[in-house]
């Protein structure tokens, strides 16, 4: 019975400036200017309590402007391009490895009311994705940052940003390397929990 379980510690709690992710089974009152997101994880990764989605989110909230487009690499529950929608991004695609997460990822949009602003697909890494996009995000773990560091320069527009989380800090030096080896300038470092969290431009031809 885990996966109800784990539903007793899930709590509402305020993240950044205006975000509030509520469980979809909890009930708040919230304040003016707040966005609400409402999140049912089930088997999918990110509910906003673990450091590293909480930092990408952080991340998000300073950088996305109305009109944008948005691609959440690992998606999981879909909770950063839902974020990205109510922050104000016109459009946000996600892509997962796990086809339950895509899955999810859609349901989790359709509970928010921006489904018809998102598109989740099943695939490895950027294999399903064309076109260019105004903010990237990718929360997963070095090693797959990594490997999708050579694709970034061509999914994201020349004034877009790269967020890149799940980093553990003995490994963050490795993916900094990687960013600026691929043409990207480092302009963010946030840290939590031993965490690390980065956001990137293009560097600058």
């Amino acid at each position: 019975d885990w996966t109800e379980s784990w539903k007793k510690a899930f709590k509402p709690f305020k993240l950044g400036q205006h975000m509030v992710i509520k469980p979809s089974w909890e009930t708040i009152e919230t304040e003016p200017g707040d966005h609400i997101i409402e999140i049912d994880p089930g088997m999918a990764f990110g509910t906003g309590t673990h450091a590293t989605t909480r930092l990408c989110m952080e991340l998000l909230e300073k950088v996305v402007r109305p009109g944008d487009t948005l691609l959440d690499v690992g998606c999981g529950s879909g909770i950063l391009a839902v974020c990205g929608v109510l922050l104000g991004a016109e459009k946000a695609d996600g892509v997962d490895i796990d086809e339950l997460a895509a899955k999810i990822a859609g349901e989790n949009a359709q509970l928010n009311g921006v489904a018809d602003k998102t598109h989740f697909v099943q695939g490895d890494l950027t294999d399903k994705i064309s076109g260019q996009y105004d903010l990237i995000c990718a929360n997963i773990v070095a090693d797959v940052i990594i490997r999708l560091c050579p694709d970034i320069p061509r999914f994201l527009k020349k004034d877009g940003w790269f967020m890149a989380s799940g980093i553990i800090d003995e490994r963050s030096v490795e993916v900094e390397n990687a960013i600026r080896k691929n043409g990207l300038v480092i302009k963010e470092r946030l840290e939590e929990g031993g965490w690390v969290a980065l956001r990137c431009c293009l560097a600058e031809e």
